[in-house]
């Protein structure tokens, strides 16, 4: 009886966890211009297999313009909290300094979002041991090197024991140095779950929910050749189309308890 009791009671989580994460795919403060992208970033497996829940304090690393925060401010509102680490505010450059003012005014024009708290990306994030998931979606790309061992460190620092850390990012076919990491925008898997195990992860899984068999990763401007930069512009944009967005790891990390 015991064992029906609990097995109930682990089914109606997951279909409690999976409703919720589903509403918030589906919410309306979402732009139109980012719906699109759910064909090519599957928001709602990709949260599911992150096993995100909304009584959860996440921490979201470089939210960009907010593609994933519109989704996660709905998901933890009203009774978990977001904490979106962006660019630094003091920064020296002026793209960085732009990119975190656009960000900040999306988060208090909306009531959604005015809740997250947005701190520097090159910050401790939160108190030690204080948060549940740290997320990263299509960003280590830009801080390999120094700067991601600094996120890491971090990342693992704000987590709690047993805390989830989820990686999506392009990937990279194996064996490629890091100077074509670098140059390309696409990383190994190996490199990610190497530098994540240096600073404490226990890698526990990955998927292939944002896999893309089209992408044969050669192109004249790297991974940006692709939708949605198309850096191209007109040069071959039907067959970059036809491409979709890059190929992508999906990693599933935890902090030791």
């Amino acid at each position: 009886m015991k064992q029906i009791t609990l097995l109930f009671f682990l089914l109606s989580t997951f279909l409690l966890q999976a409703d919720s994460i589903k509403e918030a795919v589906l919410n309306d403060n979402r732009s139109s211009e980012n719906v699109i992208r759910d064909q090519y970033r599957h928001p709602y497996e990709t949260l599911s297999f992150f096993k995100i829940t909304p009584d959860m304090t996440v921490v979201e690393l470089s939210p960009g313009g907010g593609w994933y925060t519109e989704i996660l401010a709905n998901l933890l509102n009203p009774a978990g909290k977001l904490i979106a680490a962006h660019f630094d505010k003091n920064s020296k450059s002026d793209f960085l300094k732009r990119s975190r003012a656009k960000f900040e005014n999306k988060m208090k024009n909306n009531p959604m979002y005015q809740e997250v708290n947005i701190v520097d990306l090159n910050s401790k994030l939160a108190t030690q041991d204080s948060v549940d998931a740290v997320l990263t979606f299509r960003n280590l790309h830009n801080w390999l090197g120094p700067l991601m061992d600094t996120i890491f460190e971090n990342s693992f620092h704000a987590l709690k024991p047993g805390g989830i850390f989820g990686v999506v990012e392009h990937r990279a076919n194996p064996g490629t140095t890091l100077k074509k990491m670098k140059d390309t925008g696409y990383v190994t898997e190996a490199y990610a779950i190497e530098i994540a195990k240096k600073h404490g992860f226990e890698f526990i899984a990955k998927s292939e929910i944002n896999a893309n068999p089209k992408d044969y990763k050669d192109y004249p401007k790297g991974v940006w050749t692709l939708p949605p930069t198309l850096r191209l512009k007109e040069e071959d944009k039907n067959k970059y189309l036809e491409i979709g967005e890059s190929d992508r790891m999906t990693l599933l990390f935890k902090k030791p308890i």
